[in-house]
């Protein structure tokens, strides 16, 4: 199965930017959860105000869907200043990359997404728009050849990425804050699935927000998927109030388990069960037998499963654990620790 045709996958929807519309937040008093990062913010931003100067560049990195292109929204609307929007796979050419600088006004925060994705050539094309606010362009070839230097707006970039370890060390480095966002607790998921719920009008009791919540694997836009889906249910099969017996329902029906997991999670623990004895087995294995890209397995399924303690990575492969082999109601073999080691 695909992973955009998952429920619970936290790569972004088609549907999840129609839902980012109403449901994102729009400052730092709605975003719920991360505090320490919001205290930093706040005052990071307190201080380029006061100095009449745009905040210094901005580094997010964690597992998909937990915030981080809402909190670059929020730092342009928090500054008073415009976001533009882009991605790493989106910048083919550094003509792409210069078009954009160009364009944005003083102050304005710069949003890349993926940017681990950027081509080596465009990255030093960006180093000294981030350094020095300038532009080299190359022009003619050969001997002839000289460079213009452009003077840019002073911006605020902004980089969101999954994965820190591809970030080369010379981008890394130009970025004067980084912040690591994490998997939410149940009562940050509780809150952001009943504001979600007021500002979707669906009715909803204590106990199916903690079900909700339980089974969203700690990560606001899969809460607000499931939260959808199960008013979906509530409108077809109730009166449209979401009661505990329904979110039951409805996720039973989405097989969607008590830990948050869904068939694909499931079908990745059982294969390496089944068929490498609880691993440790190679990650390329285990996404040739799901048909999924392992790039793919190391963002979207691994972290949760890790997080939840149901896999282990090891130098030798990934392994089942002892949690997981009790949530799939498998027997434990005697040498399953001399595998984790």
């Amino acid at each position: 199965m695909a992973d955009g045709t998952r429920l619970v996958a936290a790569k972004e929807k088609n549907e999840d930017r129609t839902l980012d519309l109403t449901l994102r937040p729009k400052d730092l008093k709605e975003f719920v959860g991360q505090e320490s990062i919001k205290d930093s913010l706040t005052i990071f931003m307190q201080a380029a105000k006061k100095r009449d100067e745009p905040m210094e560049h901005v580094l997010l990195h964690g597992p998909p869907g937990i915030g981080k292109t809402t909190l670059a929204h929020i730092i342009g609307k928090e500054m008073g200043v415009g976001v533009r929007v882009t991605s790493g796979p989106a910048i083919e050419k550094a003509g792409d990359l210069g078009a954009i600088l160009t364009n944005l006004e003083d102050g304005d925060v710069l949003f890349i997404d993926e940017i681990h994705r950027l081509n080596r050539v465009i990255e030093e094309v960006l180093y000294p728009a981030m350094e020095e606010y300038a532009l080299d362009i190359v022009v003619g070839k050969g001997p002839s050849a000289r460079t213009l230097r452009l003077d840019l707006p002073k911006f605020t970039l902004v980089g969101a990425t999954t994965r820190m370890n591809l970030l080369s060390s010379p981008l890394r480095d130009r970025f004067g804050t980084v912040f690591r966002l994490d998997f939410y607790s149940n009562g940050d998921i509780e809150k952001i699935i009943k504001r979600s719920a007021k500002i979707l009008g669906v009715d909803i009791d204590v106990g199916a927000l903690a079900m909700i919540a339980s089974r969203s694997r700690r990560t606001p836009r899969v809460a607000n998927r499931l939260l959808k889906r199960v008013r979906d249910f509530a409108q077809v099969k109730s009166d449209g109030r979401i009661t505990r017996d329904l979110a039951v329902t409805a996720l039973k029906q989405l097989s969607i388990d008590e830990a948050g997991l869904d068939q694909i999670d499931r079908k990745i623990l059982t294969f390496i069960i089944e068929k490498y004895g609880g691993g440790p087995v190679g990650l390329n294995t285990i996404a040739a037998a799901i048909a999924e890209e392992q790039s793919t397995l190391e963002d979207v399924y691994e972290p949760y499963l890790m997080q939840s303690g149901f896999l282990a990575r090891t130098a030798r492969g990934r392994v089942v654990t002892e949690s997981g082999y009790r949530h799939l109601g498998k027997e434990i073999p005697g040498n399953l620790q001399s595998k984790l080691v």
